[in-house]
């Protein structure tokens, strides 16, 4: 019988060769665990989905250079505490205590909000750079937007309206439009991933955006 770690391992080899069914068996196999240790820290499933899903990205940008010789699950909960730290540095909050980048953890420790002020460094940003950031992202959403109307894929376009703009769960979207909810964390990832591909492609200042470097 194959082990855990002889599993992960094909599984990545599989990923890295294109295979998209691995990338499904992936999420399938941590996805709850990783959402269970976020929504215990913030309680607030929508946003607790956001950062799983930004720790998959994360996770699918570093598969290059992954080692094969450290534990997935212990690789995949590092990337989601420091999407989950920076999460709360945008929103101005702080933890209680350290992050632990393990599975094991399911003690679901407390969070603490800092105050209602923003840090300094979360305001610094001049007008000038929001509206760069601000028209990355449009011209991004539109060149997707654009080709899913061309394509008719209407029911791509309704899924990510509702999990962006009407700010449903991915549970919400799938009982709206009767799928899957593996097909909405589906189009959820490839809009994440085309957006940030869109983005990177504009060949803007590593300060506007580091997290694409």
């Amino acid at each position: 019988m194959e082990s855990t770690k002889e599993i992960d391992a094909l599984m990545v080899d599989r990923i890295r060769q294109g295979d998209s069914s691995a990338w499904e068996d992936l999420i399938a196999r941590y996805e709850g665990r990783l959402l269970a240790f976020v929504d215990s820290r913030i309680g607030n499933r929508a946003a607790a989905e956001d950062i799983v899903q930004e720790a998959f990205i994360g996770f699918l940008n570093s598969i290059p250079n992954f080692d094969g010789q450290r534990p997935l699950e212990s690789y995949l909960f590092s990337i989601c505490a420091y999407k989950l730290t920076d999460h709360l540095r945008r929103e101005g909050r702080r933890p209680t205590i350290p992050l632990s980048s393990s599975g094991g953890d399911r003690s679901g420790g407390t969070w603490q909000v800092a105050g209602r002020a923003r840090p300094a460094s979360s305001i610094a940003r001049s007008s000038e750079r929001r509206d760069i950031e601000e028209q990355a992202i449009v011209d991004a959403l539109q060149d997707q937007v654009s080709k899913w109307q061309e394509k008719g894929d209407w029911s791509k376009l309704k899924c990510i309206e509702l999990l962006f703009v009407s700010g449903l769960s991915n549970k919400e979207v799938a009982a709206a439009l009767e799928m899957s909810e593996q097909q909405v964390a589906n189009y959820k990832f490839d809009f994440l991933t085309r957006t940030k591909t869109l983005v990177s492609r504009q060949n803007l200042d590593t300060e506007i955006f580091p997290e694409l470097g």
